[in-house]
């Protein structure tokens, strides 16, 4: 249950992150970085609230954890210099870098760390974090060094502590974590105002590397082409994340602009809901992912954005293989596969998506493709989040949908059949167990061994990895290409003007 709770809150957070929620920002302040972004927090209060939004500013830049994920989704000591895990993974000993200070000037020690983490497992966060710490059993301050215990072994338990389950919290000199949240990071946060801005300052006791930027905001758009426009005009510094890859042309000229293009966490599946009597065959679902294009619909998606994948898996992940072509496009054979299921004379399924413009463009593609091998689809597009969460997510009353899931190491949630893709298969549900609890040296190979397991099943179509890409002012550099975390990440940016 834990788990799906999270899917809810970090699907719909980072497919509103496509939509947008507030209007467009105030005038820009003078000498201020500002940063155009389209998911807008309602509060800053990440202990309770696990919508990406809030992760997206805080975490690395507010907050810090003892360990974090680089660019490339590899592991890197922060708050603790070193770590050690015991042979039998049930012992995790952090040694604290004796330099790091609070935005206060406090020390963060043992105490404090010990103090936080306790905070995030405990019955006054969401069920979120507590399900990412539920295997520690207990936590100790030793000296310099923090101890945490566990019931059973986690092997995804680091990964957890780099994200929102490992920040380390102020608790001392924190008034109100929605408005006030207080931390190490190389900024502060200076002003908040929900669904509209938040603005962030150097902070004076930056103990890691001193930020070269004094003053950062993060203005808010529903509206992809006023977000655009706004960085045509010089309104914006940055976009965090084109939302119509379609317009990068107007951003061609490198005396004015800079492109990073990178990968993200977000893979766009069409959910195919394996309880259904059709989708519970095999074969239906072959003929369907062989019916659809995904290079084309990428193409037509994203203008070409992107990165073809084939699991529920990113190339960031240690895990992952490409496995694009398990599945090649060949609508003769999905046609034969579709007669031998008893499908030959035709086959009608709903195709519920929400109102996200990836995913009613992708749609328009898929009712295409799957017409011509016989399958009708009927559409029905569901007001995000309210109504798709109600009908898809929490009902299952759909036969196929489209959306992006953003969580990292999502693959997870392919192993529990209450999930709302309905898969079951307990091979792999045993093959995600063991790698999460068996011998770590095994555990990259197991979760490799699930992915292959899940796209030669056909559980569902994993259209494609949703691109980064980043449009800054040219001028503006140190910032990260990947989004191997929820962190857009400002802990090297710099700027010239």
């Amino acid at each position: 249950m834990g788990r799906l709770l999270r899917a809810v809150a970090v699907i719909g957070a980072a497919a509103l992150a496509l939509t947008g929620l507030a209007g467009c920002s105030p005038e820009r302040p003078q000498s201020t970085l500002v940063i155009g972004a389209t998911a807008a927090p309602a509060t800053l209060d990440l202990v309770s609230n696990t919508a990406a939004a809030i992760p997206q500013v805080l975490l690395y830049n507010v907050y810090e954890t003892l360990v974090r994920v680089d660019d490339s989704g590899t592991l890197r000591p922060l708050l603790a210099r070193q770590w050690t895990v015991s042979p039998d993974g049930l012992t995790y000993t952090f040694t604290l870098d004796d330099r790091a200070r609070f935005a206060s000037g406090a020390r963060v020690d043992a105490a404090a760390v010990a103090a936080s983490l306790n905070l995030l497992r405990s019955k006054k966060s969401g069920p979120v974090l507590q399900t990412q710490l539920s295997a520690i059993r207990s936590i100790d301050a030793e000296g310099e060094r923090v101890v945490l215990r566990l019931a059973h072994r986690d092997n995804l338990l680091i990964y957890n502590l780099a994200g929102s389950a490992g920040v380390v919290i102020d608790l001392a000199h924190t008034r109100d974590l929605a408005v006030h949240p207080a931390g190490s990071g190389p900024y502060r946060v200076a002003g908040f105002s929900p669904g509209q801005e938040v603005d962030l300052q150097a902070s004076p006791t930056a103990w890691h590397e001193r930020p070269q930027v004094r003053s950062i905001r993060f203005s808010y758009y529903s509206d992809p082409t006023s977000q655009t426009a706004a960085l045509l005009s010089g309104d914006l510094d940055v976009v965090t994340d084109l939302p119509t890859p379609q317009a990068l042309s107007r951003f061609s000229d490198p005396s004015r602009f800079t492109v990073w293009r990178g990968t993200t966490n977000g893979e766009v599946v069409l959910g195919l809901n394996n309880s259904t009597r059709a989708l519970s065959d095999r074969r239906v679902r072959q003929a369907i992912l062989m019916a659809i294009d995904r290079r084309g619909l990428m193409d037509v998606v994203s203008n070409g954005q992107g990165t073809l994948i084939g699991s529920m898996v990113p190339p960031t992940d240690p895990w992952y293989t490409d496995l694009s072509t398990r599945w090649p496009y060949d609508p003769a054979r999905a046609r034969a596969l579709l007669k031998q299921a008893g499908y030959g004379h035709g086959l009608t399924l709903r195709l519920r998506v929400p109102s996200l413009p990836y995913a009613t463009a992708s749609t328009r593609v898929i009712t295409s493709m799957l017409a011509r091998i016989g399958i009708t689809v009927v559409t029905d597009e569901l007001e995000f989040p309210a109504r798709w969460l109600d009908v898809v997510y929490t009902r299952a009353d759909y036969d196929m949908t489209v959306i992006a899931h953003v969580e990292p190491r999502d693959i997870v949630n392919w192993a529990s059949p209450t999930y709302y893709w309905r898969y079951r298969n307990p091979a792999f549900s045993a093959l995600v167990s063991q790698a999460i609890s068996g011998p770590a040296d095994q555990s990259t190979a197991r979760m490799r061994q699930a992915s292959v397991m899940l796209a030669d099943d056909a559980a569902s179509d994993f259209l494609y990895l949703m691109p980064k890409i980043t449009v800054t002012r040219a001028g503006v550099t140190g910032l990260q290409h990947n989004a191997a975390s929820l962190s857009f990440d400002l802990t090297s940016v710099r700027e010239s003007r």
